[in-house]
């Protein structure tokens, strides 16, 4: 039996990509809490394996070749889990383009630009003082609706991003469950609103989006307002 992985997260939409992959792989992990509130992220320990001061990161004892290993970057690290468990990635090479180039699309595309709609759209105006730059808000929610659009242009004409469900969907899938900090309607693509509540109603997608370090956070209609659902 292997090793457990050492899974260094806090509850952001690119930890819950990799604590949804946990679960839905089964692969036995320890969750290893790295405040980023309170910037443990730059302490010299974590940087010795996030170079760039940024989680999530995993560090598995059985490597390859079986020597430990630190792997950083999301999307890297659900390919290396993917192909570790033999799960959610084809190995037939087109099919596996296929999803790595949605993945691409979640991690140069969706998340970076979903990421700036929050800081514009909620946390900027909350600041003391506020900082409001309608331009910035504009710009930001309006090329995540265009982002979403494509998703449901995509979604039309199949159940899942790349195929079958995959390390794409458990990719994207985190970024849109906060449409409302993004400012969006999931009404205005009812495709992409079928996916997200079908990946919703999957228990490992509950449980790694449940993953939290504080019993406050945990994640329900109730005290979770923005989800909506």
């Amino acid at each position: 039996m292997s090793n457990p992985i050492d899974f260094y997260y806090w509850p952001t939409p690119n930890g819950w990509k990799i604590s949804i992959a946990f679960e839905e792989m089964g692969l036995a992990h320890n969750v290893m809490p790295v405040d980023i509130d309170n910037g443990e992220q730059h302490s010299a320990a974590f940087r010795a394996i996030s170079p760039g001061g940024k989680m999530p990161v995993i560090v598995d004892p059985d490597g390859p070749d079986g020597q430990p290993i630190s792997v950083f970057e999301s999307g890297v690290i659900l390919q290396y889990l993917a192909r570790k468990s033999g799960k959610f990635y084809p190995n037939d090479e087109r099919a596996r383009l296929l999803v790595d180039q949605w993945l691409m699309w979640q991690m140069s595309a969706l998340g970076p630009n979903a990421g700036q709609a929050h800081q514009f759209l909620k946390y900027a105006p909350n600041y003391n003082p506020p900082v409001v730059i309608p331009y910035a808000q504009d710009r930001f929610r309006d090329e995540v609706k265009r982002l979403y659009k494509v998703l449901d242009e995509r979604l039309a004409a199949q159940e899942f991003v790349a195929g079958d469900y995959s390390i794409a969907d458990m990719a994207i899938w985190p970024w849109i469950s906060r449409y409302r900090r993004q400012q969006q309607n999931l009404d205005d693509t009812p495709h992409l609103k079928r996916w997200f509540l079908a990946l919703w109603a999957r228990p490992a997608v509950q449980a790694g989006r449940n993953l939290m370090v504080k019993d406050s956070l945990k994640f329900t209609p109730a005290n979770r307002p923005e989800l909506g659902i």
